[in-house]
């Protein structure tokens, strides 16, 4: 049976207005001018017969027909361009990874080398930082990010559960001479980034009221990754991810004072749109990141 498809380039344009809500900016990413792409998407929704967009004098909405034809749309456009890529390339090529510092440093910059070794032609680009890539405008293949589940648009895979507690080098305690037999003995002690957010939530998990810091003192770190070489220098207490620091802890460069552990459905995710999940280096990383987390720990009650 032979396929009914409606003009290829009048859904290109229709799918770039409806990824950017903006015929304006569509234009621009399709070297177009919005004339053209306003008549590419009316003969869409002639071939169609339904609108697509609702206009509005400053913006565009998309109807709920529109919702669907774009879901839909981006999702084979993404197909047929790792599907390209892929035949192009093979399981060569560069993969870009886009990926949040602590993670970065602490975990993959360990191991990355066994992937490299493994698949040695797929030269591996990491990007790390802060920032939540824009795989529509930035050259990116794949992500790891920490913090709440990413897009639902994107494939997720959670990475292990970014439950966190104090730590600090075993010289400190000696050197304040204040013992930590209880949580609420950390109050007396300098807390590395007192004004994070986790510390709040794991004093109250903890039972300990925590007085005078309800507003934010300015005092940022940035990272658990800036907040645990601050702790490994004895600078203070680190409110950290255990998983991240069992080398130190191994070598005597931290101390976990307590075994209360906050729980947290914040975590770390493998993300990367649906369209990409089939291409070869993509699935190749994908299994090898896996295979070293096959067991995330299960969100808190």
């Amino acid at each position: 049976m032979a396929r009914v498809l409606p003009p290829l380039s009048a859904l290109r344009a229709f799918e770039a207005a409806a990824r950017h809500l903006s015929f304006t900016r569509a234009a621009a990413e399709l070297g177009m001018t919005q004339a053209a792409v306003s008549y590419q998407i009316r003969v869409l929704e002639e071939r169609v017969g339904t609108p697509l967009f609702l206009r509005g004098a400053r913006q565009v909405v998309l109807t709920d027909a529109g919702r669907r034809l774009g879901t839909d749309a981006s999702g084979a456009f993404d197909l047929i361009s790792a599907s390209f890529e892929a035949v192009r390339s093979g399981t060569s090529g560069v993969l870009t990874i886009s990926v949040i510092p602590t993670f970065a440093t602490l975990w993959l910059a360990r191991h990355l080398y066994a992937f490299q070794l493994a698949h040695p032609d797929i030269a591996v680009r990491l990007q790390s930082n802060r920032e939540i890539a824009d795989f529509d405008k930035e050259p990116v293949d794949i992500a790891i990010r920490g913090g709440l589940p990413p897009s639902p648009s994107l494939v997720t895979h959670k990475l292990l559960r970014a439950d966190f507690t104090p730590m600090l080098h075993p010289s400190l305690e000696a050197r304040l001479g204040l013992p930590l037999h209880e949580p609420a003995d950390l109050l007396r002690y300098p807390l590395i980034d007192p004004t994070d957010p986790w510390w709040n939530e794991w004093f109250a998990f903890a039972g300990v009221a925590r007085p005078g810091f309800e507003v934010d003192n300015g005092h940022k770190m940035g990272g658990q990754d800036l907040e645990a070489i601050a702790a490994t220098a004895g600078h203070g207490v680190g409110i950290l991810t255990p998983f991240f620091y069992r080398d130190d802890v191994a070598a005597g460069r931290l101390r976990q004072p307590f075994d209360l552990l906050c729980p947290s459905d914040r975590g770390y995710w493998l993300c990367y749109p649906p369209g990409r999940r089939n291409a070869p280096k993509i699935r190749l990383f994908r299994d090898w990141l896996l295979s070293h987390f096959p067991e995330p720990s299960p969100s808190p009650a």
